[in-house]
């Protein structure tokens, strides 16, 4: 099968098609022909040498894709040859194929297309377990999202807002912010030429924010904790400007700050098994209703992952990067 091979790492560039086998399953898997695969930071982080994949996992970068059950391996119940289906991976979605558990495999929400349901799993799960499972968001409360305008600013802006929570958010630009917006965010904040922490303090007449859900690091982190109102949570979810910071750690201890995060890669499969259930049961319904649906900004060909991880890296996207693998034969 094809591939895309990121070679001994480095910049976009490394990305080429090369071939290899068709993974071999073990029990409790499936085997998809992939038609699209989503692309995230973490693969660009794969690519650099930065986020080697974990012990057992498929050394081809991709997290995450849509497609058509292709085999299915011994001990799996509830799918069939040709089932349309969309899945997080352990690695290995930039390929013709691949192998993933059966637990992290889910149905095409109703009235979905494959291209919209590959951009679902990396992003869906990521803001189910950090703003819902752990941060126990609920209706009615308050929310600040760094990073509105990406993939997974906008799972989160549409998500909470479908469960009643009123929510903020910062991006670089008057563009990216409107994105926000129509995406359904009440405020959005331009970090370039705003303070995020005196205008959300104002947006919330100086209580701050239930939750402040971050991807940025470096010096956010202090300025998170100022943001927060009492008993707030501050949900880390990456470091793109450092995981090594000085912090007054005063605010947490007055205000009784709960400061956590968590990445989903390294998960085990009955973790993921039940953020796959839980998101069935809650999320799915709303994305059969045609609600928090995912927004694509570009598709790209298989042979062109090296552009999509430009583009990724260039920020100036807004929404999901996708690679299309055999995305014409299943139209």
């Amino acid at each position: 099968m094809k591939y895309i091979s990121h070679g001994v790492g480095g910049g976009p560039e490394v990305l080429v098609p090369a071939q290899t086998d068709v993974p071999v399953l073990s029990p409790g898997e499936v085997l998809i022909k992939v038609a699209f695969a989503g692309v995230n930071r973490p693969d660009c982080s794969q690519r650099s040498g930065r986020y080697p994949p974990p012990k057992g996992a498929s050394p081809i970068m991709g997290l995450e894709v849509s497609g058509h059950i292709a085999a299915v391996g011994e001990g799996v119940r509830g799918w069939a040859l040709g089932d349309r289906v969309c899945a997080l991976c352990n690695g290995g979605g930039y390929a013709d194929f691949v192998a993933v558990p059966a637990s992290q495999a889910l149905p095409i929400p109703q009235g979905m297309g494959l291209l919209q349901a590959a951009a679902l799993p990396e992003n869906y799960f990521t803001v189910w377990v950090n703003l819902f499972l752990r941060g126990h968001l609920k209706a009615g409360e308050t929310l600040l999202v760094h990073g509105g305008s990406s993939g997974i600013g906008l799972t989160a802006i549409q998500l909470a807002k479908a469960f009643g929570v009123k929510v903020y958010c910062t991006t670089g630009s008057v563009e990216k912010n409107m994105a926000c917006l129509k995406a359904g965010a009440d405020a959005a904040i331009n970090y370039k030429t705003q303070d995020f922490v005196t205008e959300t303090l104002g947006l919330t007449q100086g209580q701050g924010v239930d939750i402040v859900l971050d991807m940025v690091g470096g010096d956010y982190v202090d300025r998170n904790l100022k943001v927060l109102a009492v008993e707030g949570r501050l949900i880390q979810i990456a470091f793109l400007q450092g995981a090594k910071v000085n912090v007054d750690l005063t605010s947490l201890m007055v205000k009784r700050i709960a400061f956590t995060g968590s990445t989903l890669r390294p998960r085990t499969i009955e973790d993921k098994a039940h953020i796959a259930q839980s998101l069935q049961e809650h999320v799915w319904p709303l994305l059969g209703q045609g609600k928090a649906l995912p927004i694509i900004d570009r598709v790209f060909e298989m042979d062109d992952a090296s552009l999509a991880h430009g583009l990724m890296e260039s920020s100036v996207h807004v929404g999901k990067i996708m690679l299309k693998i055999h995305g014409d034969e299943f139209k």
